[in-house]
């Protein structure tokens, strides 16, 4: 899901309001550790600079910074250039209830495309669109998604993602699609609520450290 250097990952600072971290505007996902992140304030203000040389993305400021300032609920905020992501973000009919996948999502925030985000003003529509959903599809240019903490956007965004690449290969089949009944949609999407059964991301979240600990553990430093 990275898209170079390009993309933008954030988290809320806990005990220090108005402050967040975001990934440094210059490193690739790999190469990105706990001591590398930036933290800085909601006006864009570097608070705290990790000594990489690199600055931050504006428009990964103006996105995020919008999103903490007006969600007090959203610890992490996450989004990015996939291909499939790229994809439905350029289709007229967005995200449809196809898979069970695209079912886990009680609607999907849909944003107009403005250009690159790196105007303030665009900030206010962006919350707006959003609302208080957990995921958006900026139109024609990628994926967003938000969560309390940094498990659970990222179980968000993995499901965001497979439900996106889901239906691309179900429309290249260029065959007509298959919708289950609005009841069977509104039940699947009742089962996955957090207050039905569980909160999306404390169960994977330390499947997916484990699996990073095995590979290269240096994102620790």
């Amino acid at each position: 899901m990275s898209d170079m250097v390009y993309n933008h990952i954030s988290a809320r600072v806990p005990g220090e309001e108005g402050h967040f971290l975001i990934n440094a505007y210059g490193m690739l996902y790999e190469e990105i550790t706990a001591s590398s992140l930036i933290k800085i304030d909601f006006e864009g203000k570097v608070v705290l600079d990790s000594g990489t040389g690199y600055g931050i993305n504006q428009a990964g400021f103006v996105i995020h910074s919008a999103v903490h300032k007006h969600r007090p609920d959203v610890g992490c905020v996450i989004h990015t250039h996939s291909i499939a992501g790229m994809a439905i973000s350029a289709l007229d009919c967005g995200l449809l209830p196809i898979t069970q996948t695209a079912m886990y999502f009680d609607g999907v925030g849909m944003h107009e495309y403005e250009s690159v985000a790196i105007d303030l003003d665009e900030q206010q529509r962006l919350v707006r669109d959003l609302g208080m959903r957990k995921a958006m599809i900026l139109r024609n240019h990628g994926l967003l998604a938000v969560g309390a903490s940094v498990s659970e956007a990222f179980t968000n965004m993995f499901w965001l993602e497979r439900a996106c690449q889901a239906q691309l290969a179900a429309m290249a089949c260029n065959t007509k699609l298959h919708f289950p009944p609005q009841e069977v949609i509104e039940k699947t999407n009742h089962l996955y609520r957090p207050e039905t059964r569980r909160r999306w991301g404390p169960l994977e979240w330390p499947a997916l450290l484990r699996m990073l600990d095995r590979k290269d553990s240096s994102f620790r430093e």
